[in-house]
């Protein structure tokens, strides 16, 4: 298949982990390679050594390799993950796209399939606003948006997002879940495919 996947994530206290293990599982099943990278922690160790639940979290993800330029030379189709804050993604993966200028700069991130997933502490959190801004500069790297749009009964059971999954924090991952993420993974890899 010559699909190389990378699924970039960010997570605080394991929701997008979760939504990016699920992929990884979908993506590997649909014959993908797959690289599961977290991006760099900006936040002082201290201050997460004080929240219980953000340093247990970080223990528990500490084997994931953290992302890199070369992750992203390497893989020819992209899945992005992470939290909304404020109607945007979460620093932490801006600051990571933010190290990929020269890279871009070479034409590294154009014409590869690129899509997104998100969740929010509520269900009117700024998840759509999150994945459009992102599309956002999805189009600025010249990169193809493949989002999962209205094209598996599974969107609509988990909310009708077209954009791409958004999950409420703390709700639980269904079968439902798994079904939708699979279903934008699946679309993702198929993608990809014609286009490599």
């Amino acid at each position: 298949m010559n699909v190389k996947l990378a699924i970039i994530y960010y997570s605080t206290y394991g929701t997008n982990y979760q939504m990016a293990s699920i992929a990884k599982e979908a993506a590997l099943a649909a014959g993908a390679e797959v690289r599961l990278v977290k991006t760099p922690e900006t936040v002082a160790q201290e201050v997460i050594d004080r929240q219980e639940a953000w340093k247990a979290q970080a223990e528990k993800m500490a084997h994931i390799p953290v992302a890199t330029v070369e992750d992203m030379d390497w893989a020819n189709c992209y899945l992005i993950s992470a939290p909304t804050r404020f109607g945007v993604m979460a620093s932490q993966m801006r600051a990571f796209i933010d190290t990929l200028g020269g890279f871009w700069a070479k034409g590294g991130l154009a014409n590869k399939a690129v899509s997104a997933m998100t969740s929010a502490q509520n269900t009117h959190g700024g998840q759509e606003a999150t994945l459009l801004s992102f599309y956002t500069t999805t189009m600025h790297w010249g990169g193809i948006i493949v989002a999962p749009g209205y094209t598996d009964e599974s969107i609509f059971k988990v909310g009708g997002n077209p954009y791409g999954y958004s999950h409420t924090q703390g709700a639980e991952f269904t079968d439902d879940t798994r079904a939708a993420i699979g279903h934008q993974v699946r679309r993702l890899v198929d993608v990809a495919g014609k286009l490599v």
